[in-house]
């Protein structure tokens, strides 16, 4: 068993406070930790990677990772680091998102290695028969209302107005400790800085209630360069689950963090030793323009969150739009990921039928397109015979140039005008 784990998550810059004790507590013996998740969607995001990575280590450095889905405390809502109160799901969602969310979490975690195999546990298994009385007789009397008080998830809230539901959360998420501490002798909780009152009302209940010891530790919430929030792109998460966010987009978003987040970013999501990353952030300094931090971040987290075909597609698309790409190159990406590379450019239906009838490039760019590629047959001679039309990235030598077009998945085309104008018809039959 590794004595490292603490000092390996200092040097990622993934510790923002631990309790005194924690360390030699995991130099000592064995220790199962756990991180809890709420299955509020039916799949992690980004956001969420970063107490995922804190059990990875924690197994890596052989230690016991406990996974607990929240689908007792899904139905409540956590108020941290909140400004409203989270609608509730009812069982059948909840269900749902928890299969989803465990499938996700196995690309992390090994779930068949012996004594340190991860494990998910589900804390509506203790909660479900669990009734009020004796919740408030059994354990609520070991928590003061002066101590509830004093946290900040629940100060900051005060002012605004507080539901009885949210503020006895951290007494509900304590006992989920007291539990695990009970149940699979769990002595370490961990999750996000904005999560240390709770994880400590979990310590002081086994303290006063199993007359235990218990630990803490929780990492910085994740802030980019810029000011904007980590995690999102356009205001929108960025999913493990390729159908809420695309292998494209998902690899993208790595790929365009700034040299600073990238930096931070290579040390907390991967898995590359202190001495790889520092080569890599060398080589990038004597050629930023090359990007290869932000390639290494996205490679190494696409390939594990997604696919090897997912990684190939998402890298030839990007090459596609930013550097030199051939006809080959397009025509090799899966209908997927062309629509996720062009989603944001005009897309125009057009019929077999008059896709077959049109005479030449000057009519298809505009009749057939229906005027939204070139407003005019004039515009479109014009262009054409300057060179600067692009169809699926072959450049059409002519506007005389008879129409020789292999559509995309039998039934795209892409049209480039100039350099940076791209329009994606659809051929319908």
């Amino acid at each position: 068993m590794s004595d490292s784990l603490v000092k390996e998550l200092q040097w990622r810059g993934m510790v923002h406070d631990i309790m005194p004790g924690t360390e030699e507590q995991l130099n000592k013996e064995l220790t199962a930790g756990y991180v809890g998740f709420d299955p509020t969607a039916d799949s992690l995001h980004i956001g969420n990677l970063v107490p995922v990575m804190l059990l990875v280590h924690l197994q890596r450095s052989g230690h016991k990772p406990i996974v607990l889905v929240g689908g007792a405390t899904g139905r409540v809502g956590d108020p941290s680091g909140k400004s409203a109160e989270r609608p509730l799901l009812d069982e059948e969602i909840l269900q749902h998102n928890l299969e989803a969310q465990k499938q996700q979490l196995s690309k992390f975690l090994d779930f068949d290695c012996g004594e340190t195999s991860a494990e998910i546990v589900n804390n509506y298994d203790w909660f479900q028969s669990l009734n009020f009385l004796d919740f408030i007789r059994d354990v609520g009397k070991h928590i003061t209302v002066n101590y509830m008080l004093s946290k900040d998830s629940v100060k900051n809230r005060l002012e605004g107005g507080m539901s009885f539901t949210e503020f006895t959360y951290q007494l509900v998420q304590g006992y989920d400790f007291y539990r695990l501490y009970e149940d699979k002798q769990c002595k370490l909780q961990m999750g996000g800085s904005d999560q240390w009152g709770n994880i400590v009302t979990g310590t002081e209940l086994i303290r006063r209630k199993a007359r235990g010891e218990a630990f803490a530790l929780t990492a910085p919430l994740i802030k980019k360069a810029d000011g904007t929030k980590f995690g999102k792109s356009e205001g929108e998460n960025i999913w493990l689950d390729a159908k809420k966010t695309s292998p494209y987009k998902f690899y993208q978003y790595w790929l365009n963090a700034s040299d600073e987040d990238a930096s931070n970013f290579i040390r907390i999501f991967t898995l590359k030793r202190q001495d790889e990353i520092q080569a890599l952030e060398a080589e990038h300094a004597s050629a930023p323009h090359l990007r290869v931090l932000q390639k290494a971040l996205a490679e190494d987290i696409t390939l594990r969150v997604h696919a090897p075909d997912d990684l190939y597609m998402a890298q030839k698309a990007s090459n596609i739009l930013f550097g030199k790409s051939t006809t080959s190159d397009l025509a090799s990406l899966n209908e997927d990921t062309l629509l996720a590379v062009f989603e944001g450019v005009p897309q125009i239906s057009i019929s077999m039928q008059n896709f077959l009838a049109a005479d030449n490039y000057i009519d298809l760019l505009s009749t057939v397109t229906k005027e939204q590629v070139f407003a005019s047959k004039g515009e479109a001679r014009r262009m054409l015979k300057g060179g600067g039309v692009a169809v699926n990235k072959q450049k059409i030598a002519s506007e005389l140039d008879a129409i020789e077009i292999e559509l995309l998945q039998g039934k795209y085309f892409l049209v480039q005008k100039g350099k940076k104008n791209y329009y994606l018809i659809l051929v319908e039959n």
